[in-house]
């Protein structure tokens, strides 16, 4: 260990002499200050790193890697990392995993890992039992250790017989889509790059599909727009072999005489059954309400197909499906816990769209068509119930489901009865169950094995905190089982609150890591999640983003309060959108936490709509260029309100150098604004991975590594005797 230590101190030497980055003798490189000021409203807002948002910058870049290799340096001082790191990939790898699965009649195409993996795989069997065949294996494709492939998407035709797929590098979500011949084991010419976040839907030909495509980045479309307004076109396999030639069907600006609205993306949707296909205008590529066409397929000829509106944003409709010659879809519009409804291809009118499954006092999370029935995930609490419902919604029925847990990945064929689901629970490993219609029932397939890892040794808890409004928020606290109260407790609390998406119950082997050794984690279910449907996710988006950081603190100090842990064994932990919830954790009150945990977070919200993947997300966060917008964003930005001074909790914010939806220069940004301004003395560390970006994509291995990271990190700041630093 000592050659490696010595090593890496001449490492970060050496980066610091060439880039000519301060450092101090035990702290980290020290990044110039350069104020820019910009005002909106009237209001002056400083911002002492803008330069940072430059990352082809080569002082940028190599303060990037000083702030790395010093991160490395202090974590590898860390006694109990190896050991925790190398408990977390045990528990992470030791289990078969399969799911989300796809039913093409009775061929099953789902991605599999098995155990001692690092990446997940494609595979399909015809049957439950059939035997397994693997399709695409990502981790051939690298050709060195310091880069690595995932699977990103992957849709099969509808006989089953052909399968496209995406595949990126490096986490960077730049997929490339590929066909692969399941009857003769090759792979077709297809090879159409900038398809990340493709909707692929086949035909009934099985010879051709519409695909989602990105702009290419020239004159025309700059690197801040090549993540928006997505064009659909129509391939034909064996024509136009990387889609240049392809034929744009749907999208902003492929018809001068239709409208369509901006936004992140465009797709078409088409079903075995029905002669139509849906167009959606997605603002943001995710499940809130967006803009629906329909069109006879017969009439789709490119530019001039004439596509009919059938409803806008303010209609609230966040899902659409067809069946026959009827669209069926979901709604938040006077409903704010969601309602299914239908109407007539040939002649939609959503004002007089027919109540197929009216609103209820369950949330509707998901719902998908077969030939028998609809069948809906509805989030009941902290679990779910699983309804059939007749396709004319006269007839319903709540299916008994073999435990209580979280339903996700529901899947159907259309063409055939029944539904596939995975079944799973905080501390309850997943299984993938079939509902069979003729038998009534609901039973495991047995196409995920038992899991190892399963284990009695921890238990759920649900409660509630009351936020400053008077709110209850849930948490669901789990723990070892029959732990005592006794606020000795390391504790981990987990937060999010955007999107209307929801931290519903979901399997993760490695917390055991935590949890055997007498820690907790609680997950806290915020405001601007979607536990309570849309109201709960409008109550904490835009101007009243502030309650879902206030409903956050107020669970923090809930654990305090009933005598689970105390500030000095609290931390906090959330990424992506969750990084505002983060940042105020930090800010609002610094004394709350011993350490706060900021994984790809959103840090300055002022500045993100100017980054690629800025513009999509305006409906959630709001704009600069209202004052409304602005008052919202710069109350959520937490590094507006860093304050010089300051007693900060230990930090350790990480980051993808290959992030395409939250721009690495927010955690460089927040890293050395608050490595300036904290007067704790407590360590601040930027952790880069070189190899990742958003967390999509990454391995096995990356993930376990960074939990090791980042909970020796907490272990060693919460004083725990096995994780202090002998030097």
């Amino acid at each position: 260990m000592k050659e490696i230590k010595s090593l890496l101190a001449v490492t970060l030497a050496t980066l610091l002499a060439a880039s000519g980055v301060a450092s101090s003798a035990d702290g980290p490189p020290v990044a110039p200050v350069r104020p820019v000021t910009d005002t909106f409203f009237g209001t002056p807002v400083v911002d002492n790193y803008r330069y940072m948002e430059n990352l082809s910058d080569p002082e940028v870049q190599s303060w990037m890697k000083a702030q790395a290799a010093y991160t490395g340096k202090v974590l590898d001082k860390i006694p109990g990392h190896a050991a925790l790191a190398q408990r977390i990939a045990g528990l992470m790898g030791k289990d078969l995993l399969r799911y989300e699965f796809s039913q093409r009649g009775d061929r099953l195409f789902y991605r599999t890992m098995e155990p001692g993996s690092n990446l997940p795989k494609l595979a399909y069997r015809d049957g439950v039992n059939g035997e397994e065949h693997i399709l695409v294996d990502p981790a051939k494709l690298s050709t060195d250790s310091a880069h690595h492939f995932a699977l990103d998407w992957y849709s099969p035709s509808w006989d089953g017989r052909y399968v496209a797929y995406g595949v990126s590098e490096g986490g960077s979500e730049n997929s490339v889509l590929y066909v692969l011949d399941l009857k003769t084991g090759k792979q077709l010419s297809e090879t159409i790059n900038r398809t990340s976040d493709s909707v692929v839907s086949w035909l009934n030909d099985n010879q051709s599909f519409f695909y989602l495509r990105y702009p290419k980045v020239g004159p025309d479309t700059p690197l801040a727009k090549s993540k928006y307004d997505a064009v659909t076109f129509l391939h034909r396999l064996g024509q136009h072999p990387d889609g240049d030639g392809d034929e744009a069907v749907f999208g902003r600006g492929v018809s001068a005489t239709l409208e369509v609205p901006e936004g992140q993306g465009t797709y078409v949707l088409v079903a075995p059954d029905s002669a139509y296909a849906i167009a959606v205008a997605n603002r943001n590529m995710d499940d809130n309400p967006n803009t629906f066409y329909v069109v006879p397929l017969e009439q789709i000829h490119g530019a001039e197909t004439p596509w009919q509106k059938i409803a806008g944003p303010e209609d609230g409709v966040t899902k659409m499906q067809l069946h026959g010659d009827r669209l069926y879809f979901l709604s938040e519009k006077g409903a704010s816990r969601f309602q299914v409804l239908a109407m007539p291809c040939g002649n939609p009118d959503i004002a007089q769209a027919e109540v197929v499954v009216p609103e209820g006092p369950n949330v509707l999370d998901n719902f998908e068509i077969a030939s028998d029935a609809t069948y809906i995930g509805e989030r009941a609490g902290g679990s779910f119930q699983l309804q059939r419902i007749s396709l004319d919604g006269k007839q319903s029925q709540t299916i008994d489901l073999p435990f209580a847990g979280t339903i996700r990945d529901l899947s159907t064929d259309p063409r055939l009865p029944g539904a596939m689901f995975a079944l799973q629970g905080w501390v309850k490993a997943p299984r993938e169950i079939a509902y069979d219609p003729k038998t009534n029932a609901a039973t495991d397939t047995g196409l995920i094995p038992a899991a190892k890892t399963e284990s009695s040794s921890a238990e759920v808890r649900d409660e509630y905190a009351i936020s400053y409004d008077g709110t209850r928020i849930p948490v669901s606290i789990i723990a070892k089982t029959g732990l005592t109260r006794d606020g000795s407790h390391p504790t981990i609390v987990i937060g999010y609150g955007a999107y209307g998406l929801s931290l519903d119950p979901s399997y993760r082997p490695s917390w055991q890591a935590w949890t055997d050794q007498g820690g907790i984690i609680a997950v806290t279910h915020l405001r601007g999640g979607g536990e309570y449907g849309d109201a709960w996710h409008r109550a904490g988006q835009k101007l009243t983003k502030i309650n879902t950081i206030l409903d956050f603190n107020a669970s923090a100090q809930y654990l305090i309060d009933q005598h689970y842990t105390q500030s000095k064994f609290l931390a906090a932990n959330g990424g992506s959108a969750g990084g505002v919830v983060m940042g105020g954790a930090l800010t609002i009150d610094p004394e709350l936490f011993c350490v706060v945990l900021d994984d790809v977070g959103i840090s300055d919200a002022l500045r993100f709509e100017t980054e690629p993947n800025g513009p999509p997300n305006v409906p959630e966060f709001g704009s600069t260029s209202t004052e409304e917008g602005f008052h919202g964003l710069y109350a959520m930005s937490a590094y507006a309100h860093i304050r010089d001074g300051t007693p900060y909790p230990a930090v350790m914010f990480t980051t993808g150098a290959n992030d395409p939806r939250v721009s690495p220069w927010h955690m460089l940004k927040m890293a050395a604004r608050v490595q300036a301004a904290t007067s704790s003395g407590r360590p601040v560390l930027l952790r880069i991975d070189y190899d990742a970006g958003h967390g999509m994509g990454s391995s096995l291995s990356q993930r376990a590594n960074q939990l090791a990271d980042e909970w020796s990190f907490a272990l060693w700041q919460m004083g725990e005797p096995g994780f202090q630093p002998k030097d």
